[in-house]
């Protein structure tokens, strides 16, 4: 079996996992059954307050806002579009949409409040589950590690990459948990919803690729 299949079989089963775990979550927040979780993470990243790593947390928290994900996608549509990437383009401009799409469609099915933020943090004013920092970020960087490792044969330099995404995406969740705007069950709900978007897109984008070799 070559390579490319082992990749799209292991995304395939990382979307199915994804999904089960998005249901599971979804059915205990709306039955209110993971209040013990999400007490539980939510004060013990409390209880490591101090003021370095608050600091630290605001500024980790801003690469998954809108507003540096919307201009950054800029920087990058417009240097695919120069190199001739047409299809990476179009790709990151889908995964912004419809990642920020999908998730305010699912905000405003659960219609779940937010807890009170620490710090004097400003509270969004959206539904919290899932969190839109972790479905915009895991997106976003996700989708941006497909493109990128698109051209690269090297297992080892793959998952590099895939690795920095995934702790960015990382880092900015415990952001939220950490600065008390979502739940731990809104981050984890919102980085499986990520998952099984950016896989959707991942097969998408290879099977066109793999159309069009020279537009990658």
């Amino acid at each position: 079996m070559q390579a490319r299949q082992w990749i799209w079989i292991e995304g395939f089963v990382a979307a199915a996992l994804a999904l089960a775990l998005f249901g599971w979550l979804a059915s205990a927040v709306l039955q209110n059954e993971t209040i013990w979780f999400d007490a539980t993470i939510r004060n013990s990243l409390h209880s490591l307050a101090s003021p370095p790593l608050t600091y630290f947390m605001r500024g980790i928290t801003e690469l998954g806002a809108p507003v540096w994900l919307v201009t950054i996608s800029l920087v990058l549509v417009w240097t695919f579009v120069q190199q001739g990437r047409r299809h990476a383009a179009v790709m990151l401009i889908v995964a912004a949409v419809g990642g920020e799409a999908l998730d305010e469609i699912l905000k405003l099915v659960f219609r779940r409040a937010r807890p009170e933020a620490f710090f004097g943090y400003a509270e969004p004013i959206t539904y919290s589950f899932p969190s839109g920092h972790s479905v915009a970020s895991a997106c976003f960087y996700g989708v941006l590690a497909a493109i990128l490792t698109a051209r690269i044969e090297s297992r080892a330099r793959r998952i590099a990459i895939w690795t920095v995404a995934a702790l960015l995406a990382l880092l900015i969740g415990l952001s939220r948990i950490y600065l008390g705007v979502h739940y731990p069950s809104d981050v984890v709900a919102g980085y499986a919803t990520a998952v099984i978007w950016v896989v959707a897109l991942r097969t998408g984008y290879d099977r066109w690729c793999l159309k069009r070799p020279v537009a990658r």
